[in-house]
């Protein structure tokens, strides 16, 4: 099957995405491991869904016992621009890069359903006896994409537990294969953060615990996109103009120094998400909201908890141009948006 896995990796790399990698479905016990702890200390937040499936997300051989090879793909989504400028820009938002254009599920579930299709007729044309299937899997499903992706050989999980490769950087959507037929696995990626600790020093909320240890609890993107409801007022201004998502600890990584240019076009971020204006943001209703963000991963928050994040950053503004912005939703029909705007008022001069 070495000949069938390198056609596979020529295919992948001639479709767009930037690496590839394969490995057994039950090489990642050390994760299952993890994922446990994680669960039991509450770190998981609000996703709740962790807990609700994590037999299958700790264990790929049970979402789907038949599955003897798991092909994890890597496709960039590299910024052309500084993520973290606008920072310093308080009366626009911040967006994380991923979310500035088309959502990334549907992009990479397209392509890698051409390339499994691809590689099910090459395994069928191999060995014509065999039934042979594939399933595909982008960030929707009980998987854990990033270890996977670290046993497949593709990097590791960098001390900001997002994978890092000295390849690719970090800038990377991942996808997952999974197939009857059995692969040769690559060997696993070898650590190289070593000393370094700028994803760690950088983080705005100490999301961090320590090394490789995440507390979703205080992190901007689970706090702008998974949380529900009011976020603490302690850790409000530290979200800064961050109104969906956060690129902190990815950005300041050195590896970045190799990270490749994405191939597709439709990840480039649109001229309306770059530097956002906080006062037009706040104004969209459920209508606008859909219309604007159709297509795009910031549809699936909803309107409220997206005013919502939009007002916590005009609090964080300073800013009294925005302060009638903030008057104006203060008796908003939902409870979390009015909180939000009550607070930004009581910030802003």
């Amino acid at each position: 099957m070495t000949d069938l896995k390198e056609r596979l990796r020529a295919e992948a790399l001639a479709s767009g995405f930037a690496g590839m990698g394969v490995c057994r479905p039950d090489a990642i016990p050390e994760a299952a491991a993890r994922l446990a702890g994680f669960v039991a200390e509450g770190r998981h937040g609000q996703m709740r869904w962790m807990a609700e499936r994590m037999n299958w997300r700790g264990n790929p051989a049970a979402l789907w016992p038949e599955a003897k090879s798991v092909v994890m793909l890597a496709e960039p989504y590299t910024p052309d621009e500084d993520p973290l400028a606008n920072l310093e820009r308080p009366e626009v938002g911040t967006i994380s890069v991923y979310a500035r254009n088309r959502d990334y599920h549907d992009l990479v579930k397209k392509r890698l359903k051409r390339v499994g299709r691809w590689f099910l007729e090459e395994a069928r044309r191999d060995d014509p006896s065999a039934a042979h299937a594939i399933k595909v899997f982008v960030d929707t499903a009980p998987v854990m994409e990033k270890p996977l992706a670290a046993a497949a050989g593709l990097g590791w999980q960098g001390k900001h537990t997002n994978l890092l490769s000295r390849d690719l950087g970090n800038w990377v959507f991942l996808g997952a294969i999974f197939t009857t037929v059995a692969l040769p696995p690559d060997a696993p990626g070898a650590d190289h953060c070593g000393s370094c600790r700028a994803c760690l020093d950088i983080c705005p909320t100490d999301a961090f615990p320590a090394p490789y240890q995440l507390d979703a609890r205080r992190c901007i993107s689970h706090l702008t996109i998974e949380h529900d409801g009011p976020v603490d007022t302690a850790l409000r201004p530290m979200l800064g103009n961050r109104i969906y998502g956060c690129d902190d600890c990815l950005a300041v990584c050195p590896w970045n120094k190799f990270a490749v240019a994405a191939s597709e076009a439709r990840y480039a971020a649109r001229d309306d998400l770059v530097a956002p204006d906080l006062a037009e943001l706040a104004t969209l209703d459920d209508t606008a909201f859909r219309a604007r963000f159709s297509g795009s991963p910031i549809k699936r928050i909803g309107r409220d908890r997206f005013v919502r994040n939009v007002l916590y950053a005009i609090g964080n503004s300073g800013s009294a141009r925005l302060r009638p912005v903030a008057d104006a939703l203060a008796r908003d029909a939902d409870p979390t948006v009015s909180d939000a705007a009550r607070w930004a008022l009581g910030r802003l001069p």
